[in-house]
């Protein structure tokens, strides 16, 4: 093992290997939200590829740097100015970004040792898409936990249909669709976080886990969760619905079961309720196109292993920057405009087309699901 791992020597990502063997990941862009680049996204999959297979390596933690201090700014997700820049001036890398985070995810998920994730403050998109894989997926009262990519016109990718999907209930469809932002204990209620931790405690949680002293992962791990037991932390059900986590709402979930966005809309309208009405209010708002082909994505999501369903996800991110099947190149995409509203422009007052939710047909939606490549060239044709 190369301690200092020279080959991945970027500011962005500080690399560590403790003595006692956990691999020390710090996302080091604060002023980003540590927000991932290509670059980012290379250091990560060096480091966890080098560790997976050194048996001096019991465990991985990452963590995410804020401005004040060395947790709560966990990762806001890709970095969606690059994407508009490539977008609009043609860059290749941006295929390279969307395959390269897909693989990551996919190696987090499948990783043969404890991988933990230090979920304080913000940690959505692509921040879920390293986090959700993991053993140990911790949040705390500061944690602002969503996938909010109908926001600009894209979809919860980086395995959003995979983990949304198996959300109790209908909570998959609703985060998905609404991108709402929610608390860390209400992610631990729905199955996006196993730990609740207060914040204050987890430099001492990250100190404990470099002097753990244990021959094999296994041990390693009840070790360490014995020591973080005294710290406060919970886990399960009751603990957070305790800390204030509450169930979907009866009218949310019965709307949410609905067969087309369409009818999920209709439903809201017909409950009459104000979180209802709030719920349409957001629908509204949102790309209405890429509501539908999110319904979609996570309909057929939960019957797909992980490898499957993040093939469908670049099938699904090469339709929306090169939307050829509506008839526009990737500067004029869903996506593109969605990202030039709220991130270049910032007058959050997206275009999109269609511009109403009933307006959308299936011929727009279904070729989303029809991948540009055949099965032997597929960019994620290696994922088992």
């Amino acid at each position: 093992m190369n301690d200092a791992m020279d080959y991945l020597n970027i500011p962005e990502v500080v690399v560590e290997a403790s003595p006692n063997g956990v691999g020390l990941i710090t996302l080091n862009r604060p002023g980003a939200l540590n927000a991932l680049s290509l670059p980012m996204i290379r250091a990560l999959m060096a480091a966890l590829q080098d560790w997976r297979d050194d048996e001096r390596i019991h465990a991985v933690a990452i963590r995410g740097k804020s401005r004040h201090g060395d947790f709560g700014a966990f990762c806001a997700g890709g970095d969606i100015r690059f994407f508009h820049q490539a977008a609009t001036t043609g860059n290749p890398e941006l295929e390279d970004f969307f395959t390269e985070e897909y693989a990551l995810n996919h190696l987090i998920y499948t990783y043969p040792k404890p991988y933990i994730a230090f979920m304080d403050g913000v940690a959505m998109g692509g921040g879920m898409g390293i986090s959700q894989g993991g053993q140990c997926r911790i949040v705390t009262e500061r944690s602002k936990v969503a996938m909010p990519e109908t926001n600009i016109g894209l979809f919860p990718d980086v395995g959003g249909g995979y983990f949304l999907g198996r959300c109790p209930g209908r909570v998959g469809e609703y985060l998905g669709l609404t991108g709402q932002v929610i608390t860390g204990a209400q992610a631990l209620l729905w199955g996006l976080a196993d730990v609740w931790a207060p914040s204050d405690t987890l430099s001492k949680a990250w100190e404990a886990l470099q002097h753990v002293q244990a021959a094999h992962a296994a041990d390693f791990m009840a070790a360490w969760q014995a020591q973080t037991r005294a710290l406060g932390w919970h886990s399960g059900e009751q603990a957070a619905l305790a800390l204030g986590a509450q169930p979907l709402a009866p009218e949310l979930e019965q709307a949410f079961a609905a067969d087309s966005v369409v009818g999920v809309v209709q439903a809201l309208e017909a409950a009459g309720t104000e979180v209802a009405r709030q719920t349409v209010e957001t629908l509204r708002l949102r790309s209405p196109l890429m509501l539908h082909v999110v319904l979609e994505q996570i309909r057929r999501a939960r019957s797909m292993d992980l490898a499957d369903e993040l093939r469908m996800e670049r099938d699904l991110v090469r339709h929306c920057f090169h939307p050829v099947h509506l008839g526009l190149t990737p500067a004029a995409s869903e996506t593109v405009e969605g990202i030039r509203a709220l991130a270049v422009d910032k007058d959050h007052t997206p275009r999109w087309k269609p511009n109403r939710i009933e307006a959308v047909t299936p011929d727009m939606v279904e070729p989303f699901f029809l991948s540009p490549w055949p099965a032997a060239m597929h960019p994620l044709r290696d994922l088992t």
